[in-house]
């Protein structure tokens, strides 16, 4: 049996089966695949603070909203205004490419759209069931007409919305 093993061992790679079990022993398991790595898992959160980030780096809108505005007269108030309000501008228009629901002029006459309810909201003298045909248009509305983030990746910190900036002279 030993020479046998030793050839089988040898020539094969593996013992018979047969001389497996007149010596007692289990044949090995196969050790199991390894798993690939699970991605990481993001939550509506991340898409949030990363869109709130992307604002804060291309529009600086939170150094706008987050600044008291008391100490500063209108013309200053209105010359920051005008700058933030065309970066975010392009930033929305970059990443979600918004279009109206309703593209007609406010204040002229518009039947809603068939479909999903979602689309229209329906406000002043609305009949008791809850659904109407028409009516003036108010505000046309606003649909995302596609979603263009960078992707996220686990190395970054969202909860960093803008790092501090320190000069070094």
């Amino acid at each position: 049996m030993a020479f046998r093993a030793f050839f089988a061992l040898l020539f094969g790679g593996k013992l018979p089966d047969d001389l497996v079990t007149a010596l007692g022993l289990a044949p090995k398991a196969a050790p199991p695949a390894p798993k690939p790595p699970a991605p990481p898992a993001f939550t509506p959160e991340d898409g949030a603070l990363q869109l709130l980030g992307i604002l804060q780096r291309d529009g600086r809108i939170l150094d706008f909203f987050m600044e008291d505005l008391a100490p500063y007269s209108d013309d200053q108030i209105g010359a920051a205004a005008r700058d933030v309000h065309a970066k975010t501008r392009e930033v929305l228009g970059r990443c979600f490419a918004p279009q109206p629901v309703i593209d007609a002029v406010e204040g002229s006459a518009v039947t809603a759209p068939a479909g999903d309810a979602a689309q229209v909201k329906f406000i002043g003298n609305v009949p008791v069931s809850g659904k109407a045909k028409g009516g003036s248009l108010r505000h046309r509305g606003w649909r995302a007409t596609s979603v263009a983030l960078p992707k996220l990746t686990s190395k970054q910190d969202l909860s960093i919305l803008a790092p501090a900036e320190i000069e070094v002279e």
